[in-house]
């Protein structure tokens, strides 16, 4: 069985981040579908590219992903590829694979850039272990309760520069003054990585133009920093001197890492 589609990786930022291979298929099939026909035609006529292109983002991606089953069945072979980086990596994709092996049609993948692996290769880190939730959710209850599930393991997330402040102050707020590495631009004239205190990145951001696809990395906390038992003979010592549950749940935050709910939850009862 001959492949029918290809998933194909393209540049994160630069356009030369791309294989000779990716090149080729574009070439050979009949249709590229991707997220924005404006920002992929850039990427082809650098590379001399005639192939048709076709609309496929997260809007569309039921209706597109049958026209492209309907085109492979046609005889035509496709390329999918995103804005920027591997398609199906918080990029539209997942709908058309399952519709490709629903149809039992062969695909393959070209692999190629990737701003999570790209970023990890600038880090500093204790293993190799890492979690990644791809774009970290707007509302702050539902940034927490992720964050909270893996606050043991480096997690990695996207975020919107628009956005960027606003979620790091929440996070500072309920994680205390964790460690972390925030990357923008990554592989472009302006690339930034910058590794501190959420405190200290909080406050570049602030006084710095904050533009291009953000990445972020929330260093693991040390698993249980403190027995409940240990935590709450810390508290009553802060109690004894007078501190207020709210004061006492910020101060064990930021010297421990623990989460500032459940210390003023114990602090309180």
């Amino acid at each position: 069985m001959e492949v029918s589609l290809y998933i194909v990786a393209t540049p994160i930022g630069n356009l030369s981040d791309i294989s000779y291979r990716a090149v080729e298929v574009l070439k050979s099939v009949d249709y590229i579908a991707c997220e924005d026909t404006r920002v992929t035609k850039i990427l082809l006529e650098k590379y001399n590219i005639k192939t048709k292109v076709m609309d496929y983002h997260k809007f569309n991606e039921k209706e597109k992903s049958d026209k492209i089953i309907n085109l492979i069945k046609e005889g035509n072979k496709i390329a999918l590829v995103s804005d920027a980086g591997t398609p199906c990596i918080s990029d539209p994709g997942s709908e058309l694979v399952a519709k490709l092996r629903e149809n039992n049609i062969k695909f393959t993948s070209i692999p190629g850039a990737c701003a999570v692996i790209t970023f990890l290769t600038h880090l500093v880190r204790d293993n190799e272990e890492f979690a990644f939730i791809g774009f970290i959710p707007r509302v702050k209850k539902q940034q927490i309760d992720i964050l909270e599930k893996y606050k043991h393991t480096n997690c990695i997330f996207y975020e919107s520069p628009n956005r960027l402040i606003e979620t790091l102050e929440n996070l500072k707020n309920n994680f205390g003054d964790i460690k972390i590495s925030v990357a923008r631009e990554l592989t472009k004239v302006y690339e930034e990585v910058k590794t501190d205190s959420i405190s200290n990145i909080i406050d570049y951001y602030k006084n710095n133009t904050l533009k291009g696809e953000i990445v972020v990395m929330i260093y693991a906390q040390k698993a249980l920093f403190l027995e409940d038992s240990e935590l709450v003979k810390k508290i009553n010592i802060l109690k004894n001197e007078g501190f207020s549950p709210k004061d006492i749940s910020k101060i064990i935050a930021k010297l421990y890492g623990e989460n500032k709910n459940k210390i003023y939850k114990l602090a309180i009862n």
